[in-house]
C-alpha cells in the first residue's frame, strides 16, 4: 500500500512570463533537472524559514527541535577567543552535535558547528558567537528534520 506522503500530486500554476523566465533561469543556473525540483526546493526552504521565524516546529520535527550549521571564521590570535567560543557552547541549552576546525592560514581559523535545539536558542548562540571580538564572519544555515520523502 502506498503511503500518502509518497504520492506525487500534479497541479497547475499560472505565472507571468517574466516570472516563468526567471524560474527557468534559476533551473539552468543551479543545475536543476526540472521546474518541479526547483519549486519543491523553494517550498521546503520557505517552510523552514517560516518555522524558524515563529519558533514553532513543523510536525515532522522531533521533540520540537531543529538543526542548523553555524560557520565562523575568526582570528585565532585574538586573546581568549577560543575559550569564549567554547564557553558559549557549553553554557547553551542546545546540543552541539559536531564541530570541525580548519586552519585557513597563519591568522584565521574556520569552524563549522552543527547544532540541534529550539530555533530561538540556536539564534541566540549564533548572535553571541558572531558578536565576539575577533570573529570575522558568522553565518547560520537553518535546516529542518525533513520526512524521508520530503
Amino acid at each position: 500500500m502506498e503511503n500518502r506522503d509518497d504520492t506525487i500530486i500534479r497541479f497547475s500554476v499560472s505565472l507571468q512570463q517574466n516570472l516563468l523566465d526567471e524560474l527557468d533561469n534559476r533551473i539552468i543556473k543551479n543545475g536543476y533537472s526540472s521546474r518541479s525540483e526547483l519549486v519543491r526546493d523553494m517550498i521546503r526552504e520557505r517552510l523552514v524559514e517560516d518555522s524558524w521565524s515563529k519558533d514553532e516546529m513543523l510536525p515532522e520535527m522531533e521533540n520540537g527541535l531543529t538543526v542548523a550549521v553555524l560557520v565562523i571564521i575568526y582570528d585565532h590570535h585574538q586573546r581568549e577567543l577560543n575559550q569564549k567560543i567554547i564557553d558559549i557552547q557549553h553554557e547553551s541549552h542546545i546540543s552541539i552535535l559536531c564541530t570541525t576546525h580548519v586552519h585557513l592560514n597563519q591568522n584565521n581559523c574556520l569552524e563549522t558547528i552543527i547544532l540541534r535545539g529550539r530555533p530561538s536558542q540556536i539564534m541566540h548562540l549564533h548572535l553571541e558567537i558572531g558578536g565576539l571580538k575577533g570573529v570575522k564572519f558568522s553565518k547560520l544555515t537553518k535546516a529542518s528534520s525533513f520526512k524521508q520523502n520530503s
